[in-house]
């Protein structure tokens, strides 16, 4: 075994139905697309590239992620339209582009197709930041609204083949939405921290508590 494996060791071996499951993809001869929705801060982007890590290192570009936040309208945008302050919230994001994207991946006709992702550091969406190959047979599309059921997210919901909803308790949610915010100097004083939470994390939270009974 390589010391990679060792590292990202089959993370669903100990879970026959996991196993029979992760088996079962291995097999698929069609591409399939997985949503995983949550609230921000609930570990999305760090559980969908462990799992795409831990698959590849068993079958070579088997799995790709695609970012939802790669589709945030760029902040020039949202300063023109006075929305800066709600980054994040449904109508911040480029839905018609995500759908075009998220359709031709599905189509799978092309040798590779680019997609956008937010660069983090200099906080805005680079174009082309990775190419999903072909061959690829699994992605991992992450993003807090994925299943959102209204327009335009709505059309987007039958594009995916699987949604898996990540759950994370309220309080846990605030603690790493904190922590996010001083890793990126965004952090305030604990009455500001809070006060985002309510404006940004909260509605989030509750949008997600709402997907709950249509993940499928």
């Amino acid at each position: 075994m390589t010391e990679a494996k060792q590292r990202f060791p089959n993370p669903w071996s100990s879970n026959p139905m996991a196993q029979k499951l992760i088996e079962h993809l291995f097999a698929l001869k069609d591409r399939r697309i997985i949503a995983t929705p949550g609230a921000p801060g609930a570990g999305k982007s760090a559980l969908s590239d462990y799992q795409a890590t831990a698959l590849n290192l068993h079958r070579p570009e088997f799995c790709a992620v695609v970012p939802m936040d790669g589709f945030h309208f760029d902040d020039a945008v949202l300063c023109a339209r006075g929305t800066r302050a709600r980054k994040g919230a449904p109508f911040t994001f480029d839905v018609g582009g995500m759908a075009a994207v998220l359709g031709r991946l599905k189509q799978n006709t092309e040798a590779e197709i680019a997609v956008t992702e937010l660069d983090h550091k200099l906080v805005t969406s680079r174009a082309g930041g990775r190419l999903i190959s072909k061959d690829t047979a699994l992605l991992l599309v992450e993003g807090n609204d994925l299943p959102l059921d209204q327009q335009p997210w709505a059309a987007l919901r039958p594009i995916y083949d699987l949604t898996v909803f990540l759950h994370v308790l309220l309080a846990g949610l605030e603690k790493r939405l904190v922590q996010r915010w001083m890793v990126y100097g965004l952090g305030r004083s604990p009455p500001e921290n809070t006060r985002l939470i309510m404006i940004l994390g909260m509605p989030s939270w509750l949008r997600a508590r709402a997907w709950l009974p249509i993940s499928r």
